[in-house]
Order: structure tokens, then sequence, then C-alpha cells
């Protein structure tokens, strides 16, 4: 891609760091605490210095060797502090971010999750956010106390000896030259390694949610080869990426290697001239290693970094991605109003649209029902009346008012919705039956067993030995598909809904459980404007209009007896399932 050409900037990364409100006084507290840590260690060099200096069999500095166990002290306490507050710090940043992401993804159009994977979006909230986690958490508080150590232990050395000091940081523009490739290098691997990523949990989320297809299906084969694919992928960027930290860790210990070498074969032959104590040459040593140990973190830290900001791509991505639009709008009851559908069209991106310039009326109370072929645009005019979908041209209206005026929350709080498959969340028949309305905590379980009984669902709900309380399985799994229809009904009865939307509500049912459930949705539909897809023309033969719906046009509009007698294909259709 165009952009894995371009060195990534790190101005996005701050940007959103930045944006999620860091904590303050933790973010204080830890650098102060890293600061004084880094500080008191520093004087750990200079006290060995005097205490080898001063050292002899018959002598040893009792008072300079307590401060020193004092100075140890101090500085693991302190260094504990840092840890945890700046620690503390990044897990709130990124608990803010995540917030963040999934408050923004509750509020992105269907259209949104029409293009991308539920596996993708769920990748980019748990997998990138956490390789930002790793960032923030682990991996900048030991960069912050490690380059407050390195700048101290530098200016203490150059006071030292400013010859040794210069010999040491040769290495450091040559560490960078070599450095600096590898990590854009990092960056695109990172990022390339981040959307296979998605790409395979994307995969593994669809094949085990659809296992019953998969297995009734024979596809053991087809999917362990697309799953083969997807890990060998995924070894090959890993692979890269091991690439780069096989050339980052070598080259960093050998650089390393070669300062020590150089300062102990220049330190001894300056000991040995008289021009250096030894007590001098171990403070020189050990303030060393004080610079080596956090440059060693350094790589993984610039490592992590270049990783860090491909996932920020992708993060910032989404949180740009334009919201459901009606977030906010008129509040308005919807009873006794008609609706009046006006020169509606739609596509589905750059594809042929739809449906065509579609229009029609209902009055309060009527039963609609939409009639055609597969693919005709049934499903998709319940999407626009849903306001799932935008329609490209033309208006929807609530009395005179379009509903895109309405706040979301306001129309789709007045709209009951049973489809074909009845989908549940994981959980209990309970919470299934109070899902999305707000204060369910309140409503008792009398209210709960009246709804039931008018879906004619007690019955059976009262046979499961926990009642309310029995766990459904992943989408409802533990339920029969009448069972699953009768407990949405339950669900629609509860919300009192002003329109109701029936997709096909008993195509998939036996003809006992159907009997059940068209008894259920005729108490349901009384006195509610209601809209009904339907291939099965028997339910619907009552309704008040019936719409042929064919590529994207209502073809035909009237009674069942009206239909039949003036429209060729709606009459094969009844000829074909009601002689």
């Amino acid at each position: 891609m165009k952009t894995e050409n371009k060195p990534a900037s790190l101005k996005p990364f701050f940007s959103l760091i930045l944006s999620t409100g860091i904590p303050r006084l933790a973010l204080t507290i830890g650098l102060i605490a890293s600061l004084v840590t880094t500080l008191v260690g520093l004087s750990i060099p200079l006290l060995t210095r005097e205490l080898v200096d001063g050292f002899s069999a018959s002598s040893i500095s009792m008072a300079l060797a307590g401060i020193l166990a004092l100075v140890f002290i101090i500085q693991a306490v302190c260094d504990g502090f840092s840890t945890y507050f700046l620690s503390y710090a990044g897990q709130k940043v990124v608990a803010s971010l995540r917030e963040r992401m999934w408050f923004k993804l509750l509020r992105l159009p269907v259209r949104y999750f029409d293009e991308k994977t539920s596996g993708e979006t769920v990748s980019r909230v748990v997998n990138d956010t956490g390789i930002v986690k790793s960032l923030i958490s682990e991996h900048f508080p030991q960069f912050v106390s490690g380059m407050i150590t390195i700048i101290g232990a530098v200016v203490i050395l150059l006071i030292m000896d400013w010859k040794m000091t210069l010999l040491m940081l040769i290495s450091v523009p040559i560490t960078t030259v070599i450095m600096i490739p590898l990590g854009m290098k990092m960056h695109t691997i990172s990022k390339t390694l981040q959307d296979e990523t998605a790409s395979f949990t994307g995969n593994v989320q669809q094949t085990l949610s659809e296992i019953r297809l998969m297995k009734a299906s024979n596809a053991e084969h087809t999917e362990k080869m697309k799953g083969l694919s997807g890990i060998s992928k995924l070894f090959q960027y890993g692979l890269k990426e091991a690439r780069i930290f096989a050339l980052v860790s070598p080259f960093m210990h050998l650089v390393i290697m070669i300062v020590i070498v150089a300062i102990i074969g220049y330190g001894g032959i300056r000991v040995s001239e008289g021009t250096m104590s030894a007590g001098s040459l171990i403070a020189f040593l050990l303030y060393l290693f004080q610079i080596i140990f956090p440059i060693t973190s350094f790589t993984m830290f610039f490592t992590q970094l270049q990783k860090a900001k491909g996932a920020t791509e992708r993060i910032i991505e989404i949180l740009h991605t334009e919201e459901e639009e009606g977030q906010e709008g008129l509040e308005m009851d919807i009873s006794n109003l008609p609706i009046r559908v006006e020169n509606v069209s739609f596509s589905y991106g750059d594809d042929e649209p739809v449906l065509r310039e579609v229009s029609f009326d209902v009055d309060p109370g009527q039963m609609i029902a939409f009639v055609g072929p597969s693919g005709g645009g049934k499903t998709t005019m319940f999407g626009l009346l849903e306001q799932f979908y935008e329609p490209d041209s033309g208006v929807i209206n609530i009395g005179e008012t379009p509903i895109n005026k309405l706040s979301m929350k306001s129309w789709r709080s007045q709209i009951g919705y049973v489809s074909q498959d009845s989908p549940m969340m994981s959980g209990t028949i309970r919470e299934n039956l109070c899902y999305g309305l707000d204060h369910a905590d309140s409503i008792d379980d009398q209210k709960l067993w009246k709804v039931a009984e008018m879906a004619y669902a007690d019955a059976f709900i009262k046979q499961f030995p926990e009642q309310l309380d029995t766990e459904v399985g992943e989408r409802g799994v533990k339920l029969s598909g009448g069972q699953r229809q009768r407990i949405a009904i339950a669900r629609a009865f509860l919300r009192d809904p002003k329109i109701l939307m029936m997709d096909e509500a008993t195509a998939s049912l036996d003809s006992q459980s159907e009997s059940i459930v068209q008894q259920a949705l005729s108490r349901l539909m009384k006195g509610r404007t209601t809209f009904v897809i339907a291939h099965r023309l028997s339910t619907i033969v009552n309704a008040d209009q019936i719409m042929f719906i064919e590529k994207g046009k209502i073809t035909g509009m009237g009674r069942h007896h009206e239909l039949v007698a003036s429209h060729a294909l709606y009459r094969e259709f009844a000829e074909r399932q009601l002689t």
C-alpha cells in the first residue's frame, strides 16, 4: 500500500494518547519517584568509589556501608512507586482509549459492519489497543526512568573523566545509523502483521460462530486449509519481525561489549599509570552499566513504538469514521400517525439500486405486507424503515416529520422487530426479554410472566428448572426455533411498540410451532401499524394492503383479491401456494 512506503509520523500517535486524558497526578507522582530513584541510584557508584578507595583489611567504613545500604532501600522503594504510578497512568490511558473505541463502535452505522468483519473489528479493539497498552504501561515507564538515568550518568561521567566518556559516546551515532532504518522496516512489517492478525481473527470467529453449518456441510477440510493459510501468513510475518530482532539484539550486544572492553582496557592503563584510582574505574564501570541497561530496553521501546504507530493508524481510522446520524433529534410519540414513503431509492455502495423510487402510504393500525421474489428489496425496505440505512433519495415521513429528524432512541424504542432467526444474546431468558430497556433491573417478574403468557411462551419457560433465569446459550442455541420466536414476541410485547415489523417470522418453523407463533403474532398485531415480509401468502391474505416488490419497484398494490385479479405474478404465487 502507498502508506507503507512513507515514514509514519509520530504526531497522530501522540495526539491520540493526549486526547485520552492522561491522569496527571499519577503521572507526576510516577515521574517524581522515577527522578528520585535515578538520583539516588546515581549516588551509588560514587559511594562505591569512596568505599573502594578507602578500603583496607584493617578498616572498613561502617558508616559508609550503612549509607550505601540505606541508599539501596530508598532506591527500591522509590522504584516501586515509580513503576506502579507510571503503569497506572498507562493503563488508564489505554482503558480510556478502549472506552472511546467501544462507544464509537456502538454508534457506527450498520453499513460499516456490512463492510468489516466482526472479527477484524474485535481485533482492533483488543489486539491493537493491547500493543498500545504494552508500550505505555510497560515500555514507556522504563524509557522515562532510563532516559533520566542516562542523562544523569553521562553528566557525572563527563565531570569524572571526559576522555573516557567521549570514548564511550562514540558508539551512539553508530548505533543510531543502524537502528533508524531497522525501526522503519519494523513499522511496515508490524502494520501488515496487525492487518493479517485482524483478518485471521475474523475468519476464526466466523467459522466458530457458524460451527453447525461448517460440520453439516463437511467443510472441515476447507476451513482447515483456510486456517492453515492464515496461520502461515502470520508465521511468515512473525519471522520477518524476528529477523529484525535478530539483527537488533546481537548488534546492541556487540556494541556494548566493545565499549566495556575498551573502557576496561583504557581504564586499566590509567590505573596502572596512577592517573585514575581503582575506585574511580569501578565507579565508571558502574555508571556504564547504568547506561547500558536502559539502552537495551530502549531498543524494545522503539521497536514497540513502531508497532504502536501502525496500530494507532487503525484505531484512528475507526475513531474518525462517521457516526450513525440521528443520535440527537426530536423526541416524539408516533402513536396514531400515518407513515408516508415518498420516492425512496437506495443502493449498497456503487452497485445497482436495490430500491427505485418506492412510494406508498400507511394509515395508523394498518397491516402492510411486502411480497415478491427474493432479492427484490423487501428486507432493504425494512432496513430503511428502521433507519439502519439512509435513502439515497426520497424521504420517509411519520406524520409530517421525516423520520431522520427524530432521535434514533425515540424512533427505535417505538418499533418492535420480530425476524425469521430471532437473534438472542448469550445470557438468561430474563436478560433477553429486558435487553436494551431502560431500568431493566426494575422490571418485576409478574410483568415478565404476563408478556410471556401473551406470547404463549410461559408454558415452556416454566418447564425449565431455572425458569426465567435459564441460560439460552450463544445466539439462543439451547432453545428451539419456535421457543426463540416466542421469546422475541414476548420481548416485543414488553416494549409495547407503536409499529411492528415482522420479517419472515414463521418461515422456518414446523406446523405446530407456526400455529402457536401465529396466534401470538395476531395478538401482538392488534391496534398496531404492522409491516410484514412473507413468502407464505396464507399468513397475509387478510392484510389491509399487499405490496408486490420486484427488482426494486412496487409493481402491484392492493388487497389479496385485488392483486389476484390484476397482478399476473402475484396470481401465480397465490395459485402455487393456496390451491
